[in-house]
């Protein structure tokens, strides 16, 4: 099975992701890919309550890039979470995600991006760094919950 949803959402696990996403990707743990995270064990415990009985595996991006074959291979349905942009483009680097589907979920507003959907605000920068990801082979597209159509990346480059 392994990871059955690569996803971009800067409050990680939360409601969409748990009841929305979870309830029809049904995974059996959330790759929390995160630096900051992985040094703060309180927070580490608030993000696991909000999984429920779902296991929780917290990563530094380097971790994260050493293990992404193993967890692609794994008999464990992972959903593998980012909360930024800048994280995802490490993670991804090199073509590490190629091939792969990345889910663009929430991304609100904030200090040089602007409105591309109604839950996803991006910058510049960012644009670039997901244009250089889907040219590394990514499958680069947005959607807030699993019903909602997919929206390409290229759709809400120019706006």
């Amino acid at each position: 099975m392994g990871i059955v949803l690569t996803r971009l959402d800067e409050r990680l696990i939360h409601g969409q992701v748990v009841l929305g996403w979870g309830s029809q990707l049904r995974p059996d743990r959330y790759l929390v890919v995160d630096d900051e995270l992985t040094a703060s064990d309180w927070e580490q415990e608030l993000y696991r309550l909000g999984a429920g009985d779902t296991e929780v595996v917290f990563a530094t991006v380097a971790e994260a890039r050493g293990r992404l074959a193993e967890w692609r291979e794994s008999s464990l349905r992972s959903v593998l979470l980012v909360r930024d942009v800048g994280t995802l483009g490490k993670l991804g680097a090199g073509g590490l995600l190629r091939g792969q589907p990345v889910n663009l979920g929430g991304l609100h507003h904030g200090s040089g991006r602007r409105q591309v959907l109604s839950y996803l605000h991006l910058s510049e920068d960012d644009l670039a760094e997901l244009v250089s990801l889907e040219g590394e082979g990514a499958q680069v597209w947005a959607q807030d919950l699993p019903d909602a159509p997919k929206v390409p990346l290229r759709s809400f480059m120019g706006g």
